[in-house]
């Protein structure tokens, strides 16, 4: 077991769910293509709220393939952080 396989027992525990359930490299791809595509703080965000739609009855896998695809064509120049001072 990881570190993160831990971490996501027992968070799952503490939450009363399935560990199974969790599409933890889909979360982490999801993670990945919007904080290097968008924005580092629209991560956790965007995570958040696949997180509700899954409860709301979504597909994760789907769901996070089209955050996904849409972190990918969002526009560099929306995605660029004003406060990062490698942006361009």
């Amino acid at each position: 077991m990881t570190v993160m396989d831990d971490w996501v027992t027992a968070a799952c525990a503490e939450l009363d769910l399935d560990p199974t359930q969790v599409p933890v490299p889909a979360v982490l791809d999801l993670a990945r293509d919007v904080a290097h595509r968008v924005l580092r703080p629209g991560a956790p965000v965007s995570a958040y709220l696949l997180g509700l739609a899954v409860g709301r009855g979504a597909d994760p896998a789907d769901a996070a393939a089209r955050l996904s695809v849409l972190a990918g064509s969002w526009p560099v120049e929306l995605g660029a952080d004003p406060a990062d001072p490698t942006a361009s």
